[in-house]
């Protein structure tokens, strides 16, 4: 049995604390949403001037521009970490790109989340929304953790990929149970 040096169990404590954090964050959000389910005021609620269907419309393609901005993020960070076949070694240039999209990616969700949050809360109803509620949840909690894990030192090398995998995979789920929903007909093909 090998001696863990001081060094990785430091590193190991802050990949824990900062795992709890983010699912402290998942979890504030979830009661206070399943709060806000007892008082809600569904469609009422506008978004930027829309409201009813407008809302749907407008959200649907917020998170659609987001989905496909979370797909640049991927690829910058595979350039980033040399997983991208057939690419060149990727420049400088590209861990600013990646920081300034996932950036924009973030602040487009930001005002469907929001909506989200203020007219339906968390809601347990049936699957698509008990999913699509559930993952926005943890959405929000794995953030906070990436950002955290950014602004990390010496972290193990899988921390920062793992993190913005499920980052990207939650988005998916949220964009699938909303706006591929709406852009379905209001059906989640399976």
């Amino acid at each position: 049995m090998t001696m863990q040096s001081a060094s990785d169990r430091d590193a190991r404590a802050r990949v824990i604390l900062i795992t709890v954090i983010g699912v402290a964050v998942t979890a504030t959000l979830y009661f206070v949403g399943r709060a806000i389910v007892n008082r809600s005021i569904y469609s009422s609620v506008g978004l930027f001037g829309q409201t009813g269907v407008a809302v749907l419309s407008l959200k649907s393609l917020l998170s659609t521009v987001a989905l496909g901005l979370a797909v640049v993020q991927v690829v910058l960070a595979l350039w980033m970490y040399g997983r991208l076949p057939l690419a060149d070694r990727a420049p400088k240039r590209i861990g600013v790109t990646h920081r300034i999209v996932g950036s924009v990616a973030f602040v487009i969700t930001l005002p469907v989340a929001i909506h989200c949050a203020i007219a339906y809360g968390v809601q347990l109803t049936d699957p698509r929304v008990l999913v699509h509620s559930i993952a926005g949840c943890f959405f929000y909690g794995a953030f906070v953790a990436k950002v955290l894990l950014v602004q990390s030192k010496r972290l193990p090398g899988w921390t920062l990929p793992v993190a913005g995998g499920i980052l990207a995979v939650l988005l998916l789920v949220l964009w699938y149970t909303s706006g591929l929903y709406y852009y379905n007909g209001y059906s989640v093909p399976i």
